[in-house]
């Protein structure tokens, strides 16, 4: 089946570069583009595509109050198309939070040239958004997820680590697990598919809304009870041991499964340093990349957990971590974090009867 694309963008180039790429591909099409949400409105009604491309910052209407009246109204696949800026990364993240399934940059160099490069990934990420659940979205915050309660055990605290990875979907989802979080939780690294210049925009994002701290990974950090570290867009984010502390370390080598950061990377980094006392966690995304990584983590003695189908905007990253047998438990996205943390609380009080 074709995909049908509406592009929704002021830029004529853009548009023009956009139609070309998706045109290019034997499994999709542009059915209308759009130089304002104005237009895009009567073109959805007109062509009811599978899925829009949309520009972040737009006139006659803003991007976000485009998509918010959107995903309330007509929840479908967005994809947007972001500029590498402060101000671009910004609202991008918040144009996640309201539901758009991920986004893709306008490249920095001449836009031709740089967009044409992208073709790859733009006709993949156009792929996963046409075969994304999407539902309707606003701003606020699901008033289910409430703060879980605190482990109250230093032990787990201090010796346990929790490694999360994802993809597509991924923000949202580790926005959801993270507010869930007591201020005592075990040090938690992450790895998610993300440019560079986003990912630190993402951060501050999550620390201002969660009860423990979080940051982007600097590097060579002494990993802390009740602190995340997100990986950075240009690096992959390993774990390491030095002397009786855990430690982040930053690697610039080349992309693994086509990715910087690498789920995979985090994973296998987590088995060789932390081994048993390493509690995996892979949520939605496309593809395969952490499914490897999380079946060395098992076989390293950690214990596993994997998002389940309905959860998921995307069902790649963890349906190929269930079917090759890393995971131990799956289940949906708002009860993963009470199922690590009851494991953790059940190994402390097994090492307590010990």
């Amino acid at each position: 089946m074709t995909i049908k694309v509406l592009i929704v963008d002021d830029s004529a180039l853009i548009r023009s570069v956009m139609s070309e790429i998706v045109n290019s591909q034997p499994d999709m099409e542009v059915v209308a583009t759009a130089p304002d949400p104005l237009v895009a409105r009567e073109l959805i009604k007109r062509h009811n595509p599978d899925v829009l491309t949309l520009d972040v910052e737009m006139p006659k209407m803003d991007g976000l109050d485009f998509l918010e009246k959107l995903m309330r109204l007509r929840p479908m696949p967005v994809l947007m198309v972001s500029s590498l800026t402060e101000r671009g990364s910004e609202i991008t993240m918040r144009a996640l939070e309201l539901g758009a399934v991920d986004f893709v940059t306008k490249p920095k160099i001449s836009i031709q040239t740089g967009m044409r490069e992208y073709t790859e990934l733009i006709a993949e990420k156009i792929r996963a958004a046409s075969r994304a659940r999407v539902k309707a979205r606003t701003l606020q915050p699901a008033p289910a997820s409430g703060q879980l309660a605190a482990l109250r055990s230093p032990l787990i605290s201090s010796e346990k680590l929790i490694i999360i990875g994802a993809s597509t979907g991924g923000t949202e989802a580790i926005r959801e697990f993270l507010m869930q979080m007591p201020s005592d939780c075990p040090g938690i690294l992450i790895a998610q598919h993300m440019p560079e210049g986003f990912t630190s925009s993402f951060a501050k994002r999550l620390d201002s809304l969660c009860k423990i701290s979080v940051c982007e990974s600097q590097g060579n950090e002494r990993v802390l009870p009740g602190h995340a570290y997100i990986a950075p867009g240009h690096s992959h984010l390993l774990l390491a041991r030095s002397g009786a502390n855990y430690m982040t370390r930053l690697d610039q080598g080349p992309p693994v499964n086509r990715h910087r950061p690498s789920v995979d990377v985090l994973f296998r980094s987590a088995a060789e340093a932390a081994g048993k006392n390493a509690v995996g966690v892979i949520l939605t995304g496309m593809g395969k990349d952490g499914a490897a990584g999380m079946l060395d983590l098992r076989n390293a003695g950690a214990h596993n957990f994997a998002q389940d189908e309905a959860s998921c905007v995307v069902f790649g990253m963890p349906r190929e971590a269930i079917a090759i047998g890393a995971a131990h438990e799956v289940g949906p996205l708002q009860a993963l974090p009470r199922m690590v943390l009851d494991h953790l609380a059940s190994q402390g009080s097994r090492a307590l009867r010990v």
